[in-house]
């Protein structure tokens, strides 16, 4: 793994403010998401560290400002965030150092634009949902705001297929992800007044959201007759969904695979976390086990410092391999 000042300039990031933006990203990256900024550094190659760094902090703090709080403080602080992102991609510059790193980005990367209009334009309907009545709702806020959240990392990617197969497969990927977030995080939605499951699905266990919440009636004896039935439905669609996920790892260049398979690999591991404390996530969320996912963060590593190794050397490859790193 290079050097964080080795990577920066491996990016062609030689500006020394905007190598302070990008530390500055990093740092906040590596504080609220260490798993995946781990991910990050271990598998990528160095060259696109920075941008999925300055990709991660602009959509984790975009996250931030409309995912907490009165719904009217929220559409206010997307409205003011929106106005800044917007102005700032039609001048080209920017006074604050996230901005400033997503426009650099953006320069080295141009299809990344579009998925930040694509970003702000779905985020009103994250502020707006705090439920879903059916299937087709969440369907639809996944098209709306978790599709696009997801892409603006994997815009990064490099793809090696069609535009059309690659976003079906970041989003098979990102349905089964988010269907697994609002069930592991089932106790912190309903708490804020939330919940990720569509209400339909509550109904085919027999079950109500009062039930779930500490206050209601199915709750005082524990946990309320159904739920268990109702995980178990749930991880089998996860599952599945997972596995169906595993087709992305051959959509992206090798140098992204690594990190393609440990990113849905770690949710594998979340699962099966999930589906051992499978009634008590009404109290609280699963946490993957460390030492497995360390395991497989190890031996993606190898993976991707073996295909590094046996890359030719400058000027040894044959004209027809020229170019392909």
């Amino acid at each position: 793994m290079a050097t964080w000042p080795k990577t920066l300039d491996r990016a062609g990031i030689t500006d020394p403010s905007l190598r302070r933006d990008y530390s500055e990203q990093r740092r906040l990256v590596a504080r609220f998401a260490r798993a995946e900024y781990t991910a990050v550094r271990l598998l990528l190659p160095a060259e696109l560290v920075p941008d999925v760094i300055a990709a991660t902090a602009f959509m984790h703090h975009s996250d931030n400002l409309i995912d907490q709080g009165p719904v009217g403080e929220r559409i206010a602080a997307l409205d003011g965030w929106e106005g800044r992102v917007r102005a700032a991609l039609k001048s080209g510059e920017a006074d604050e150092p996230l901005l400033r790193t997503l426009l650099d980005t953006i320069a080295r990367h141009p299809r990344l634009r579009q998925y930040v209009e694509d970003f702000l334009a779905g985020a009103p309907l994250e502020v707006q949902t705090q439920g879903f009545a059916s299937e087709s709702e969440f369907q639809h806020y996944i098209d709306g705001y978790s599709l696009p959240a997801f892409m603006l990392i994997a815009c990064l990617l490099d793809a090696e297929a069609p535009a059309d197969a690659y976003l079906a497969g970041c989003r098979s990927f990102i349905e089964a992800s988010q269907r697994l977030d609002f069930l592991n995080d089932l106790a912190e939605d309903l708490g804020d007044g939330r919940l990720g499951l569509p209400e339909e699905l509550l109904i085919r266990h027999g079950l109500t959201r009062a039930d779930l919440t500490r206050t209601g009636p199915a709750r005082k004896g524990g946990a309320p007759s159904g739920f268990r039935g109702l995980v178990g439905d749930q991880a089998r669609q996860i599952r599945t969904g997972l596995t169906a996920s595993y087709g992305l790892v051959n959509l992206v260049h090798a140098r992204s695979r690594p990190f393609v398979r440990a990113l849905i690999n770690i949710q594998g591991l979340t699962l099966r976390a999930v589906t051992r404390k499978e009634t008590a996530l009404l109290d609280g969320p699963a946490q993957p086990d460390v030492a497995a996912a360390l395991r497989l963060l190890g031996r993606e590593y190898l993976a991707a410092r073996r295909r590094r190794d046996a890359r030719p050397a400058v000027g040894s490859a044959s004209p027809g391999a020229a170019g392909r790193s």
